[in-house]
């Protein structure tokens, strides 16, 4: 089953639009160890394996192309920024000594996911800040300005993966954030 919600305080980026949604999938267990089995079981495909949770997102723009005599500049660009958290939730309700530790769990995790979120909308600003004004010289019928702009797109788009990839290596190290809160789920206290 997929829930889909709206976080309150979706914002406004630069006059376009960043939604926020979370997607969960069902996990099934009466303890942490029990629902942890399944999260492996059941979790977003990553790679070769499942992880616990995922975010991506969507990125789409509105952008304003002007000719300037022979030139042509980009005066606009509005984006439309869906991020979608995928989290794990449990399918029954737990025994109150494993909804304690459930919750503790799944606000570490939501927080950390919600860390790529950031990742995603600081990409956002970057591209704004790097491409609207930017002027393509000999290029009236604005087809140059659009191929021009790839490059700092590209860039952003590799610092945001990065940054992504070198935050989750740092959380998921032994004894590091990840590592806490799974142990904290089927180990208890």
């Amino acid at each position: 089953m997929v829930v889909f919600a709206i976080i309150p305080g979706t914002e406004a980026v630069a006059g376009g639009e960043i939604i926020e949604r979370v997607e969960t999938y069902p996990v099934s267990g009466r303890t942490g160890i029990e629902l942890y089995r399944s999260i492996g079981e059941r979790g977003p495909k990553s790679g070769v394996g499942r992880a616990i949770a995922h975010t991506t997102f969507k990125l789409t723009w509105r952008r304003d192309y002007r000719p300037q005599g022979t030139s042509c500049t980009l005066v606009s660009a509005v984006p439309r920024l869906i991020i979608t958290y995928t989290l794990p939730k449990p399918s029954n309700p737990l025994p109150p000594e494993t909804r304690k530790r459930w919750d503790t769990f799944i606000d570490g995790i939501r927080r950390h996911e919600q860390v790529h979120g950031v990742h995603m909308k600081e990409m956002v600003a970057e591209i704004e800040a790097n491409t609207i004004g930017a002027t393509a010289e000999n290029d009236p019928g604005c087809k140059k300005i659009r191929q021009d702009i790839q490059a700092p797109l590209g860039a952003a788009s590799l610092r945001q993966r990065q940054r992504s990839s070198d935050f989750d290596r740092i959380e998921m190290a032994e004894g590091a954030n990840m590592h806490r809160l799974i142990l904290g789920l089927v180990n208890g206290d």
